[in-house]
């Protein structure tokens, strides 16, 4: 099977290559130059949105502003702001942590645009409620024979929704934990085997524990996206600020070297440090999502007849994820006193806790254990429902909900075996993702605007 995974890890490596990157970051550019700055210079009213000034329990939707925004964050907010930054710095060295910021920045812009377009062409399903999303947008808004472009998106997010990669990494952190408890090292006898237990105690919980909430719908969902994505950001925020002010007198040198070697000339024009710009905007990409379309489809339950609204509050989403949560994993990894020449071996989650472990000892990678199983478990929830969404469009509302089935089933199998294949496989599903929601967004994009125009100037007037 080794050629299998030389194969997947290929696909995935190509489709998460340079002409994505293009696509993403440039794309994300274009629609920040084209929208001449207007989503950034109304940021307060995004707040007001936010705050619930304009809700009005008539309008078309489901959920409010705020529970939008937190069932996004639920999904974009993981293991990508510990392990993902931590691999950037690993892989690019301090100046990926700038590229990463500037992505954040293009990618605010697009999540504006992709998710006022979630909500300006929706679609009323067989019970009357309002869908929206990337496949809803490029069905309404394009016409009908852009449509192959919708399915391209729903068969895609089928797969590249289910967590498996979240569940397995899960698993691993929650190993110690039945070690403490007393069940590490139990194990069963098969066929002259020792085949270890601890992997199926997690696989059993992480499935009851996610099932719980997929099983009660998107109701239950925002329930516990609002109250528990706040809570995680604070606790690990928090976390990160204490290391932060334990070696303030570190971050000046930090900032400096994030800035030089970003701006360097063997990373602007190329070598083996020019990869330090792809490595920066790809894991921005990754960690917020802005561009892949899986936001939108949270976004476009909303509560509100104004599309306008909700593109203020979905640019908020890159700037919490990437520029406040993932530049805490990055400070404190800098600023720490860990030695990164040193320590060549660490990467991922196991970089992050043991920089938080060198200044807060023991207490430190406790935190970062407890981060991780709020982000996996937040991250679990939001893709269920993404992919739900993606079946629905597919086969209907009644089919729509037999994924939970399969979903679940996948958390099982990701907890338990090596998913090497399976995700790659999925990440490469993620990826091609893409394709169908930036095009979408750029052809339309002029219709976004002429909407922004018309609201601001309305609330300018106001009316």
């Amino acid at each position: 099977m080794d050629w299998l995974e030389d194969f997947t890890t290929d696909i995935s490596e190509l489709a998460w290559g340079p002409p994505l990157v293009v696509l993403l970051v440039g794309g994300g550019f274009f629609l920040t130059i084209f929208s001449q700055g207007i989503p950034f210079l109304r940021l307060r009213h995004a707040l007001d949105v936010l705050r619930g000034k304009f809700d009005d329990p008539n309008d078309p939707g489901e959920i409010t502003h705020l529970q939008a925004l937190a069932t996004a964050l639920a999904s974009t907010v993981g293991v990508g702001n510990i392990a993902g930054v931590a691999i950037a710095i690993s892989q690019g060295g301090p100046g990926a942590v700038f590229w990463m910021w500037v992505a954040a920045l293009v990618g605010m812009a697009t999540k504006f645009f992709t998710c006022t377009l979630a909500c300006m062409y929706r679609k009323v399903d067989e019970s009357s409620v309002p869908q929206g999303g990337p496949m809803y947008f490029i069905e309404v808004g394009l016409g009908p024979k852009f449509k192959p472009l919708a399915v391209m998106f729903s068969i895609c997010g089928l797969v590249g929704c289910l967590s498996m990669l979240q569940a397995n990494q899960l698993a691993v952190v929650l190993e110690p934990i039945w070690s403490e408890v007393g069940l590490g090292g139990t194990e069963l006898q098969f066929n002259d085997e020792q085949i270890s237990l601890t992997p199926w105690f997690s696989a059993v919980l992480i499935s009851a524990v996610v099932a719980v909430v997929v099983f009660g719908g998107l109701k239950r969902l925002v329930k516990f996206s609002e109250k528990l994505v706040p809570t995680m950001c604070g606790i690990y925020v928090l976390a990160s600020l204490v290391v932060l002010a334990l070696r303030v007198d570190r971050l000046p040198g930090v900032m400096l070297s994030i800035f030089q070697e970003a701006l360097s000339p063997a990373a602007m024009w190329g070598g083996a440090a020019g990869s330090v710009i792809i490595i920066g905007v790809k894991r921005a990409a990754f960690s917020n999502e802005a561009g892949i379309g899986t936001a939108p489809m949270a976004h476009g339950a909303t509560r509100t007849d104004e599309p306008v609204r909700e593109g203020l509050v979905a640019m908020l989403g890159p700037f919490i994820d990437t520029i406040i949560v993932c530049s805490m994993t990055a400070l404190v990894i800098l600023a720490s006193d860990l030695d990164l020449g040193q320590n060549k071996d660490l990467e991922g989650v196991a970089l992050t806790s043991a920089a938080f472990e060198s200044v807060l000892g023991s207490a430190g990678s406790w935190l970062v254990t407890i981060a991780v199983i709020l982000f996996s478990l937040t991250t679990m929830f939001g893709y269920s429902y993404y992919g739900r969404k993606c079946m629905t469009y597919l086969l209907g509302r009644q089919r729509g909900d037999f994924y939970n089935y399969i979903y679940i089933a996948a958390l099982a199998v990701g907890a338990v075996v090596s998913v090497t294949v399976v995700v790659n496989i999925i990440d490469t599903a993620f990826a091609l993702m893409a394709i169908p929601t930036m095009t979408a967004t750029l052809l339309l994009s002029p219709r976004v605007m002429a909407a922004a125009r018309d609201y601001f100037a309305r609330c300018d007037a106001g009316e």
